[in-house]
């Protein structure tokens, strides 16, 4: 689910809870049922996981510089 955001002309933002790429250019506020039309913002990374947010940011940028290793991880020297 994510979090979609909306701005009603007389009573100001409000956020909805949809399923991703379901959400529609306009709905009605839930103070007055005037339409509302979505707003564009940011995703919320920085409320992510910090491990995962690290793990994501190495994946990302193993795409053009990979990481050089001598072996496989895990595995001790023997």
């Amino acid at each position: 689910m994510a979090t979609y955001a909306y701005r009603c002309p007389a009573c100001g933002t409000f956020d909805q809870t949809r399923p991703m790429g379901e959400a529609p250019e306009c709905v009605a506020c839930p103070r007055c049922a005037a339409s509302s039309p979505r707003q564009w913002t940011a995703p919320l990374l920085a409320q992510m996981n910090p491990a995962l947010r690290s793990a994501l940011a190495r994946e990302e940028a193993s795409r053009d510089v990979p990481e050089v290793v001598t072996r496989a991880s895990g595995s001790a020297r023997r």
